[in-house]
């Protein structure tokens, strides 16, 4: 509702409430309009919009598709978002992406733990819960400035000044953005999959990615030892997942289905198979094993199954999982992604070695030859080494179109003496590239780093630490933070606003009015920023 209106109808209810003569409608509409949100569901209900709006308008030109960073802590999404409107104006296809590897990593009471699902699940619920909460104070904080200026120019009797800031906080965009949140395996079975989800809903998630490994076994997706569950398995999840959704209100919901079987060589388990062709068999037609002549070929224990009409001695290792034949990890990425896209899934994740538009566009192509409108969330992993795999894909491509490479030994590449080379400087164009490219080559609709600030903050922090534990002292912080903070125009530089401290002054008037004991006087320090 327009600020003017909510004044208006606020004052209404007032005036049947005679007691409450000492609020003022002016505060009161003030206050609904810092706080958009009520709910988490409302937070959910509104952010899949916007998702399924992004979405389709990807579907009509990929050169809109959305990116995120991974943040790990509220303070983090909330500084993100304020950036990107200081600097491009709009939130607009700019999310959130909720990382399970940071959440084992720096949020477990645990300590910090790898990527393993071994974190409380409700940690990823209540940081979501957290993210919200500071980007609804950004919010709140944000739209304090232009009501304190609103308040000048209405005591300056500058109506025009007052009606330029009114229509500013009607059309206030919220920092409120869909977030992309990981539940990893499910942590269990189907039923604590839907707890979970709901959980995770509630707190404001629009968006949940799920994977298809076993939940008891699962590895980092860029780590070795990954194990698969057969279809039926994984599919049970996505239900659980779009109940949990339906379940809530929230329609629209977006799912997510990663896949890890290009990197996966094991599965836990056989699929169930009732008829030649059928999922499961489709599935265990990917087993390695030795096809059985005769019955003393099978030994005590030996696990036996029919495949392509004849009977097959899986390979099962000590462990008592199954491994797949090598080379078959793209097919079985092809069948996973139509599998979960025919049966309730919105978006795919295909977890890949290296980034290689090809080599992604390979996969996607074939699942758009059965799914025509599949579309991609891609990790743009810390874990590569993106330097070396881009000049690597460089000195491959001038190789096969047979200019002259002897100048660069291919192992090396990562070598600074090559950072101002032309092999270099082409590299990082197509590393700058990537995204556009990969969006329109790949059916890459989202693009996201997984763990990005988990690396700022450590990098940020050890150039502080040298400067001020070393010579530099105290100007390792004042050249290396503060003064930048002042000159890029870095809301954190004034952080006691930032923190909330005009926002609780104005609020202490609004209930106390002359009486109320406020912190921004004169003796405030932060005057002089």
């Amino acid at each position: 509702m327009p600020y003017a209106k909510d004044v208006d109808q606020i004052a209404s209810i007032l005036k049947q409430n005679p007691t409450w003569n000492a609020i003022n409608p002016k505060h009161a509409a003030r206050m609904r309009a810092q706080n958009k949100f009520r709910t988490g569901l409302d937070i959910a209900k509104y952010t899949a919009r916007i998702m399924r709006e992004d979405m389709a308008n990807y579907d009509k030109d990929t050169s809109q598709y959305t990116q995120s960073l991974g943040c790990w802590h509220g303070f983090i999404g909330q500084q993100k978002m304020l950036s990107i409107k200081k600097h491009f104006g709009s939130t607009k296809r700019r999310y959130l992406y909720l990382s399970g590897w940071m959440v084992a990593a720096l949020r477990s009471e645990f300590g910090p733990l790898p990527d393993q699902s071994m974190h409380e699940k409700t940690a990823v619920s209540g940081l979501i819960e957290e993210l919200y909460t500071f980007l609804r104070q950004a919010d709140a904080w944000e739209l304090n400035h232009l009501f304190r200026a609103l308040e000048e120019a209405e005591n300056a009797g500058d109506n025009a000044k007052a009606e330029e800031l009114i229509k500013q906080i009607d059309n206030h965009e919220t920092h409120v953005v869909p977030i992309i949140a990981d539940i990893d395996a499910g942590f269990g079975n189907a039923e604590a999959t839907y707890l979970l989800a709901k959980q995770m809903i509630e707190a404001g998630a629009c968006c949940i990615q799920i994977e298809n490994q076993v939940s008891d076994e699962k590895q980092c997706g860029h780590q070795d030892g990954k194990v698969t569950v057969p279809h039926a398995d994984f599919l049970s999840k996505i239900n659980a997942v779009r109940l949990a959704f339906l379940e809530l209100g929230v329609d629209d919901g977006v799912i997510v289905a990663r896949t890890d079987s290009l990197g996966a060589g094991l599965t836990q388990k056989l699929a169930v198979t009732e008829e030649p062709g059928d999922l499961g068999d489709q599935y265990n037609a990917f087993l390695d094993g030795d096809y059985i002549e005769k019955p003393e070929d099978i030994n005590n224990g030996d696990v036996v199954i029919k495949s392509d009409g004849k009977l097959m001695k899986p390979k099962r290792l000590a462990s008592g999982l199954f491994q797949f034949k090598p080379g078959t990890g793209e097919d079985r990425v092809v069948l996973d992604c139509i599998t979960s896209l025919q049966n309730g899934a919105d978006l795919l994740w295909i977890e890949t070695e290296k980034p290689h538009v090809g080599q992604i566009a390979s996969m996607v192509n074939r699942i758009r030859e059965v799914v025509p409108d599949a579309k991609l969330v891609y990790n743009n992993s810390p874990s590569f080494n993106w330097t070396l795999n881009f000049r690597q894909q460089v000195f491959d491509a001038w190789k096969e179109e047979g200019k002259d490479v002897s100048a660069y030994e291919r192992a090396d590449l990562m070598n600074e003496k090559y950072d101002d080379t032309e092999l270099g400087k082409l590299a990082d164009e197509w590393t700058a590239n990537f995204q556009r490219d990969g969006a329109r080559e790949a059916g890459i609709f989202h693009h996201l780093i997984t763990l990005p600030t988990y690396h700022t903050a450590a990098l940020s922090t050890d150039n502080l630490a040298k400067g001020y534990f070393g010579d530099e002292g105290m100007l390792a912080y004042v050249a290396g933070v503060q003064r930048k903070e002042i000159r890029q125009g870095i809301a954190t530089v004034k952080h006691q606003d930032m923190a909330g401290s005009n926002i609780g002054d104005d609020h202490k008037e609004f209930f106390a009015g002359d009486a109320a004991l406020k912190a921004g006087g004169k003796d405030n320090t932060m005057n002089q920023f």
